[in-house]
């Protein structure tokens, strides 16, 4: 490939910023406004949570079909449908009139996210090879800066407009439009994704130790037997029970503080500190881990302040609720430590891909139900009592796991035995 022009990489990082800021507001900004959406729409507490759940098995259905897309008509073209659809489904699903339109809007929407966020790696590797730690950083930035600003600003935009729920979620169909238009003269690149589907998601989260450093050439090597490993077992479950904490408090933390008594516009910027908790965490937490032999005691670390959040949350939800908040954001850092061991657990770079899409696609499957169940279990009892208990509950087999996912070992010595 002919080097890019100074233009094109200018337009590229411009790009990939955009689209980065668009990943996550579809998921925070209902959120902050379930409670009205629930009403409008008259949605039961079993639908809503059918609708937290959302996210994950989108990401785990249609994220697999972006490398196949990206060989048909570059990764690029792709990553351009996919905002596409993110702006189609935010300005259509408010105004679907129903439950069912609305659930579909939010498919759409969430497809576009799940296609791009395998894709943009894959640019960034494309496009600075050699930027690779420097780039990804920024896109993890972008993300974590998208999320925490639609959780924050949702409630009061919605205000603002005369308390139009409709209004106050369409508008964030804008910024996906705007991520559009740098990625139209780009169409023609058609640069094919890694054959390995788990590489593109890797190389999008690779651990600070590999931060700043060229893509190095794939070692040859054989197909590992992945589900012949305990470990890549472990880290499955891990991923899984993690992103089950993340979803239900996307989903529903903010419900939690407004109906202990904290004001709409609170509880969505404590959604949002939650969340941009993950920023500065996200490069910290893989540094301090890639140089332990064994990252259990962090698995532990960071159980505990889960704990310590939930039992709080229960306790007295608004008088400490900044307190709660501020441990759970660090709680969810364990989504940057999973994805640090997938790097750490495997030798060679085939067996990091299969472990990544392994535990990836099985942990999003494994994060399903708990949003639902969420939901029914706080319709059914009328409280929050029942639910925090199953996040409690929740966070203690995933200590085990991660635990166990954090030992010294490789995913290929265990297959081969």
């Amino acid at each position: 490939m002919r080097a890019p022009r100074a233009w094109a990489m200018r337009l590229v990082v411009v790009a990939i910023v955009l689209s980065a800021l668009n990943l996550r507001p579809a998921i925070t900004s209902l959120g902050a406004l379930l409670e009205e959406v629930r009403d409008g729409l008259g949605m039961s507490g079993g639908v809503a949570g059918l609708l937290t759940s959302m996210p994950p098995l989108c990401f785990a259905l249609f994220g697999g079909m972006a490398p196949r897309l990206a060989r048909r008509f570059g990764p690029s073209a792709v990553v351009c449908a996919g905002m596409l659809a993110i702006t189609a489904g935010l300005l259509i699903r408010p105004y679907a009139g129903s439950t069912a339109g609305f659930l579909a809007a939010s498919a759409l929407a969430l497809m576009g996210i799940a296609v791009s966020n395998v894709l943009m790696p894959v640019i960034v590797k494309r496009w600075f090879p050699d930027r690779v730690g420097s780039m990804t950083g920024l896109y993890s930035m972008a993300v974590a800066l998208g999320t925490a600003a639609a959780a924050a600003v949702s409630v009061p935009m919605t205000d603002a407009l005369g308390g139009n729920w409709q209004s106050g979620l369409a508008l964030w169909a804008v910024l996906a439009a705007v991520a559009v238009v740098p990625w139209v003269p780009l169409l023609r690149d058609r640069g094919a994704a890694p054959d390995a589907r788990g590489a593109a998601s890797t190389a999008a989260k690779a651990p600070a130790s590999s931060a700043g450093r060229a893509p190095a050439r794939e070692e040859a090597a054989a197909p590992v037997r992945i589900t012949r490993s305990r470990t890549a077992w472990a880290l499955a479950v891990f991923f899984g029970l993690q992103a089950t904490a993340a979803y239900i408090t996307m989903g529903w933390m903010a419900q939690i503080f407004r109906d202990a008594g904290v004001p709409a516009s609170t509880a969505g910027l404590l959604l949002a500190v939650t969340m941009v908790m993950g920023v500065p965490l996200a490069f910290v937490i893989p540094r301090l881990a890639s140089r332990l032999p064994h990252q259990g005691p962090i698995v532990v670390a960071l159980g505990v302040c889960g704990l310590a959040g939930y039992a709080g949350l229960y306790a007295a939800p608004a008088a400490g609720a900044w307190a709660w908040a501020l441990l759970l954001g660090i709680a969810n850092c364990a989504f940057p430590l999973a994805l640090t061991m997938v790097g750490m657990r495997a030798r060679t770079g085939v067996g990091v891909a299969q472990l990544s899409a392994f535990a990836q696609s099985t942990g999003y499957l494994i994060s399903i139900p708990g949003p639902i169940l969420v939901g029914v279990l706080y319709q059914s009892s009328g409280s929050w009592g029942l639910p925090i208990a199953l996040m409690t509950g929740l966070m203690i087999p995933q200590m085990v796991v991660g635990v166990l996912a954090g030992r010294n070992r490789t995913v290929e010595d265990e297959a081969a035995r």
